[in-house]
């Protein structure tokens, strides 16, 4: 993997990032709160859980037609999604709870998604989180089939229908993640990033063997054991949930990076991106629908990149209260808050963005 370093001259991004720390800091030291998760937070994990939970109980108990599992596959998918976004999520990043063994155990969330805990670490907090919008060390924004999310990535004719089938490329978020799991971990043993990590390359490759097993057996498996339904309407129903969820998280995600506004910048030849780190995550991300309670609440917070990524290690559920702080401090200091009023806005610059992407040529370095 290339080296990429941030560094600035100028004087006035360091003094941003110090002032903004200081500032969100205060906010917590003067309220003396904590910056971890609260009882909130298990209110919603045990609603996310339900939600994906028993339908797939009901499913495999009572006897019912085909016609009736459709609709709990999609409110497993809804609940499966809202897993990963508003449970699994803080406590991958640490921030759900301020005992370990808590967010290893709510992280361990990953598994009913389908993936693995270790692989989305590196992929999420280390990578993307490190290297946000920077093209080959950002796989948010690397190859995706037929899509082009990067205005470096090559340019191919199919890529202007982009904006089209999307949405619908998205939906196979989830199941794609299933499959490229195994390709993830022998290219991060391969390139170090796993010892780097303190994880034995061949305890990481069986637990990774093991979960997935487990996961298709309960997925699967069990409403082939349990259920009157044959393979092909089991698979379909798999699919339908894995559609959903992927479809939600897919879309969410891209709201924050892949939208007017956000830059995708490279560094240079000796492998500098000249700006402080905290500037480039400003300049790489956005916000959008601030004051819509019901889907933030819904996407753990995820409305509300920009803060999440300046402090991973805050839990979502304080995002709405340290965001007029975070959005103050950069317009003090002169640097653009991008933030959509509302989820059809974002949608909308997403989409153009997309249509953008489609014709644009790489730009030369």
């Amino acid at each position: 993997m290339r080296k990429v370093k941030f560094k600035s001259t100028d004087k006035m991004q360091a003094q941003f990032a110090a002032t903004v720390r200081k500032n969100v800091d205060n906010y917590f030291k003067e309220r003396a709160i904590s910056p971890k998760g609260n009882w909130e937070m298990k209110l919603k994990s045990a609603a996310m859980l339900s939600m994906y939970l028993v339908p797939f109980a009901l499913i495999l108990i009572f006897p019912m037609s085909a016609w009736l599992v459709l609709p709990l596959a999609i409110i497993m998918g809804i609940g499966k999604a809202g897993i990963g976004m508003g449970v699994m999520h803080d406590a991958a990043h640490g921030s759900y709870s301020s005992k370990k063994w808590v967010n290893d155990l709510m992280s361990a969330n990953m598994y009913l998604l389908g993936s693995d805990v270790f692989i989305w670490k590196v992929q999420h907090n280390v990578l993307h989180h490190t290297y946000t919008n920077i093209e080959g060390l950002d796989g948010d924004i690397g190859p995706r089939g037929p899509l082009r999310l990067s205005e470096h990535a090559p340019l191919l004719k199919i890529h202007r229908y982009q904006h089209k089938y999307a949405f619908l490329f998205y939906g196979l978020m989830t199941l794609s993640k299933m499959v490229r799991d195994f390709s993830q971990l022998r290219e991060y043993t391969k390139s170090g990033i796993t010892a780097s990590q303190q994880r034995n390359p061949i305890v990481a490759t069986i637990q990774l063997y093991f979960f997935k097993a487990a996961y298709l057996f309960a997925a699967i498996g069990l409403p082939l054991m349990l259920t009157d339904f044959n393979v092909w309407q089991v698979l379909a129903g798999f699919f339908i949930m894995h559609w959903v969820a992927g479809f939600i998280l897919a879309t969410i995600f891209q709201l924050a990076h892949v939208i007017e506004g956000a830059e995708q910048p490279l560094e240079t030849k000796t492998g500098i991106i000249e700006n402080d780190w905290f500037v480039h995550e400003l300049q790489t991300t956005a916000n959008f629908a601030r004051n819509n309670r019901i889907l933030g609440w819904y996407i753990g917070g995820l409305n509300f990149q920009i803060e999440h990524h300046l402090f991973p290690h805050v839990s979502h559920i304080h995002y709405s209260k340290i965001a007029p702080i975070v959005e103050k401090t950069a317009q003090e200091f002169g640097y653009t808050y991008n933030a959509k009023l509302t989820f059809k806005d974002a949608l909308v610059s997403h989409i153009q963005r997309l249509k953008d992407l489609g014709t644009l040529q790489p730009a030369m370095v």
